[in-house]
């Protein structure tokens, strides 16, 4: 090896450094240094986190090789542009205006905005978008409005026309009505600094000792027996301490397995299926069979390569319908065969007269019918997946990682690892996005292993092709549906049967039909109703979380039915909704009613709207663009149902007024945990101490050691739960410190009395509400949520006829959260939502192994591909059941605006595209063969998804299982003031 001493003048310092001029990129060095602020994310230089300036120019220094780099040359990084007590006014626009979500991309994004301010001072929006465009800076979270906004602002004030003060939420003027305003987040100004530490930081701030662990991850099969894993050489290599396997972690207590369980009556008996490392087979590409840990990354990787695996090809099912097809074999061998290979469960829905849907739908008015796919969207999260391992000061194991359910994963790494929960730490690193894969401890019981193991300190991180190989993904859906109505428009019948990819770990696949057998046709009133949904093993990436979890598959195919049967009867679909919409006194498809009816009011404030954007539309289409609108109803449930619960704790700490720490888990992924337990727990201690600021509430989060169980952040339900929790909290303590005379004592007289200073806040559904009874076995009724969220989009799009390529140039969301807690944090989430949605609908795909294992290849949408028209429209709602009026907010920003999208492509040049996504090239097939008069080349056939569904719903029939809620329901106190239900 042949080293080089080169020196650089960064950020205005000439720096001296020892450097491999063959192997080190630009990036490497700099982080070598200390400047970490460098972040490194796809490691192709398709994502801008890595932005630095070299003499004058933008770069992306993960690709940029150092030697390609001349000695003396001028660098500046995020670090030189100011700090968290200096900050640059890009640094306190980006805080200030809501740029700063999960922040792993905010340092690349402000080294690139500084260089465009210097080129040019006063830029126009679109030459905003255009530079980031141009230097390939990518963000994951924003939607990138709130970046746009950040860069005008700070540019204004750079140019003298602004000052700091006019882009600041002033809360010295709001004390004691907080509640709903723009309060920031608290970690946001060190991640625009650049010295927030993410997972790789953390790794180079570990003592030397600290073993780095590389996959041996074969990635040639996705499904294969394993003959043998041959060791021998590996383990000579420079370097290397240990190579663990299977074997390895089970020989020292380990089950080597997550958890397993089931949410439904339905699903057949499940075993341990989902194992850590691979044993005797490849189950799917992403598989790990060993694990190589070393003193350098270098001798890991090295190592890793020079591990030899000896495989044999198996059957590979690669999607839902190869896995069900008659002659398919088992991928488990141990699964029962009740529904016919691979499909572990099904889940009914029957309601009204349901006998008879089938004639009801031939002899309606109007009908349509169509077969929908929903495709397997990765999360593209620009940090990938890296944690750590070591034992702690108190001889626990502790692991670090970008967990999201941060209990729950401890429950599933002491399960894999054999060690007893209470002798297992883990904390939620700083996390660059995750948008729901991050809810697996598959990979983190992967350090806990290479620790237990070894008894080293150990620190795991994947470069980009193996982090897309190994996590799990949105669950493709197939559908078969129809829905029929009489002639005025009037929903009459809808039936759907839909059968879920869940890849070859089982786990959720139940729970997840919960949500398509709920969101099919919401928030519609649908008098009668057959459907079945079914999930099935297959050979691809395991189905996880992902941010509206089942309902974005259920939207797929029944917003796609409602605009075709909108055209059949030719009505306007904005019509055709605002007249099947439920309303107070109607029941949703589980035949319970809907918590709240906001639905005719937020139609009536989108339908000016949309009347403008179609006007727009017709006025401004030309041979060349076709321009179209599109409008698609959504929505999530909020929590988790009856199993839901949440715990906090406030400790008064010392000082002249009242100071609190609030310790909770609200794991922050990037939609601002720390933003919503600060408001919540301003909120919960407003009523006895209505002075308190900001200032006075310290957060600590995510740590088990410290923090009590807050629950998952998922399901819309943190800001709920906490919420719930914080009110108990803030009580507790509020009665501790409170003298017989009605004032509140001090920290010191607290401590002089000997009365504890720190209390706890629990919360449980089942203390508070009695109406929680989920989806009926045998029909599908049931009602499994305390509240629910509503979201209407309104989509404009342009469409090239030459080519088919469509962008979307603007979306608007009218929404119902009840009461929101922080306006700027909605917004947010809105924006990224409405982001992803739009990538879900147009190029977002994991599908071919090779294509799509990068962030480009899978369809990341660039600034260019999302409008910087993004409209936000809070109805204005209370929640009478939620926290201060609150609901929950995320996942109905991402339920169905993606068809949205779909529909709006249709209504500009009459293609509907049915299995997502909808490509430039299906598009123009269909602008082709519409023109010569020929059928729609992307309409498919009606699938086989394991047996004809009214054969399905015969044999449920004839084996009923027990309901797991009483015959008389008494339903009203809880529910739409008047309504009550029996």
């Amino acid at each position: 090896m042949n080293l080089k001493k080169m020196t650089l003048n960064i950020n205005g310092a000439d720096r001296m450094f020892i450097c491999d001029p063959e192997k080190d990129t630009l990036a490497s060095v700099l982080r070598r240094l200390g400047l970490t602020g460098t972040k490194v994310g796809c490691g192709t230089g398709v994502c801008g986190a890595c932005s630095v300036i070299l003499d004058g120019k933008v770069i992306r220094s993960c690709t940029r090789k150092i030697k390609n780099v001349k000695e003396y040359s001028s660098v500046t990084t995020i670090e030189g542009i100011g700090t968290v007590l200096n900050p640059h006014p890009l640094q306190y626009a980006w805080v200030h205006l809501g740029a700063v979500q999960c922040g792993f991309c905010v340092p690349g994004f402000i080294v690139s905005a500084y260089q465009l301010l210097l080129e040019n001072p006063d830029p126009t929006r679109e030459e905003v978008r255009d530079w980031f465009q141009k230097h390939r800076n990518v963000c994951r979270c924003t939607g990138y409005k709130q970046i746009v906004d950040a860069v005008m602002e700070a540019a204004a004030i750079m140019r003298g026309e602004k000052t700091f003060e006019d882009i600041t939420y002033d809360w010295s003027k709001d004390v004691g009505d907080f509640y709903g305003k723009p309060l920031i987040r608290p970690n946001a100004m060190p991640k625009a600094c650049g010295v927030c530490d993410y997972g790789d930081d953390i790794e180079l701030h570990m003592p030397a000792e600290t073993l780095k662990v590389e996959l041996v991850q074969p990635r040639k099969y996705s499904h294969a027996k394993i003959l043998n894993i041959d060791c021998s050489e590996a383990e000579k290599m420079p370097g290397v301490f240990q190579i663990v396997t299977a074997k390895d972690i089970k020989e020292k207590g380990g089950s080597n397995r997550l958890m397993t369980y089931a949410f439904s009556e339905r699903t057949v008996e499940l075993q341990q299926g989902h194992h850590v490392l691979a044993e005797d087979e490849i189950l799917y590409y992403g598989d790990v069979v060993a694990l190589v840990c070393a003193d350098t990354r270098e001798h890991a990787k090295a190592a890793a390569a020079a591990v030899k695996v000896e495989m044999e090809p198996l059957p590979e099912y690669m999607n839902y319908l190869e896995a069900v097809t008659p002659d398919a074999e088992k991928i488990h061998k141990w699964m029962p065969d009740t529904y016919g290979a691979n499909i572990y469960s099904e889940l009914p829905v029957l309601k009204g007269d349901h006998e008879h849907v089938p004639e009801i739908i031939e002899d309606a008015a109007y009908s349509v019918e169509g077969s929908f796919y929903s495709s397997r969207e990765p999360h593209l999260s620009i940090e990938g997946d890296v944690m750590q391992g070591y034992y702690d000061e108190d001889n626990n194991l502790c692991v670090h990682c970008k967990t999201m359910t941060l209990y729950f994963d401890r429950d599933e790494i002491a399960e894999a690892v054999g060690v007893p929960v209470e002798n297992l730490r883990v904390i939620e690193n700083p996390t660059g996005g995750s948008f729901g894969w991050a809810m697996s401890a598959h990979t983190y019981s992967m350090v806990a292993i290479a620790t237990k193991v070894t008894g080293m300190p150990c620190s795991l991180s994947m470069d980009y092709a193996q982090f897309m190989a190994v996590s799990g993904k949105r669950s493709p859906a197939y559908f078969n549906a129809k829905l029929a109505c009489d002639k005025d428009g009037k929903f009459i019948a809808g039936e759907f049967d839909a059968g879920l990819d869940h890849g070859p770990f089982l786990e959720l696949g139940d729970d997840k039909l919960t949500k398509i057998s709920r969101f099919m046709f919401y928030p519609y009133y649908m008098p009668n109703v057959v459907g079945l949904s079914r999930v099935a093993a297959t050979n691809h990436s395991f189905g996880t979380a992902y941010r509206g979890y089942g309902a974005p598959q259920a939207f797929t195919a029944s917003e796609a039915l409602v605009d075709m049967l909108a055209e059949k009867a030719g009505i306007d679909p904005f019509e055709i909704r605002y007249k099947n919409i439920a309303r107070p006194g109607q029941d949703n498809i589980n035949q319970y009613p809907f918590l709240h009816y906001p639905m005719e009011e937020m139609m009536d404030k989108m339908k000016p709207l949309y009347e403008e954007a179609v006007a727009k539309a017709k006025a401004e289409s030309t041979d060349e663009i076709k321009k179209g609108v599109g409008i698609a109803w959504g929505g999530y449930n909020v929590g988790l149902g009856a199993v839901d619960e949440a715990h906090v704790a406030i400790e008064l700490m010392p000082g002249d007024r009242p100071k609190f720490r609030k310790y909770d888990t609200w794991q922050d992924q990037g939609q601002g945990g720390d933003q919503g337990s600060l408001i919540c727990t301003l909120e919960a201690l407003k009523p006895y101490f209505p002075d308190i600021t900001p200032d006075d509430v310290k957060l600590i989060q995510t740590d088990s050691k410290y923090c009590p169980n807050t629950g998952e952040s998922a399901g819309s339900r943190s800001h709920y739960a906490n919420g719930k929790a914080s009110i108990v909290a803030a009580k507790n303590i509020a009665d501790a410190m409170r003298k017989p005379d009605g004032t509140y004592r001090t920290y010191d007289e607290m401590v002089a009395e000997g009365i504890p200073t720190r209390y706890n806040g629990d919360w449980a559904t089942v203390d508070e509400y009695d109406y929680f009874y989920d989806l009926d076995p045998n029909d599908g009724s049931g009602n499994p949520t305390y509240t629910y969220t509503y979201a209407l989009f309104l989509a404009e799009v342009d469409v090239e006829v030459a080519t088919g390529k469509t962008t979307c140039t603007g979306m608007t969301c009218v929404y119902w959260i009840g009461k929101p807690g922080n306006i700027q944090a909605v917004e947010g989430q809105v924006n990224g939502g409405i982001s992803h949605s739009i990538g879900f609908a147009l190029s977002e795909n994991y599908d071919d192994l090779k294509k799509h294992a990068n962030m480009f290849g899978a369809g990341v949408p660039y600034i260019k591909d999302v409008p910087d028209k993004l409209v936000s429209i809070d109805v204005g709602g209370h929640d009478p059941r939620g926290p201060f009026g609150s609901s929950g907010a995320s996942e109905a920003f991402q339920s169905s605006d993606h068809m949205a999208v779909i529909n709006a492509i249709n209504n500009a040049v009459g293609v509907r595209v049915y299995e997502l996504p909808a490509t430039s090239a299906k598009i123009k097939a269909g602008i082709d063969a519409l023109a010569k008069g020929e059928p729609n080349p992307n309409v498919p056939e009606p699938y086989f998804l394991g047996s004809d569904l009214y054969d399905a719903i015969e044999e449920i029939k004839n084996n009923p299982l027990s309901p797991s809620k009483p015959e008389n329901v008494e339903f009203g106190s809880l529910g739409k003031e008047g309504i009550e239900w029996k």
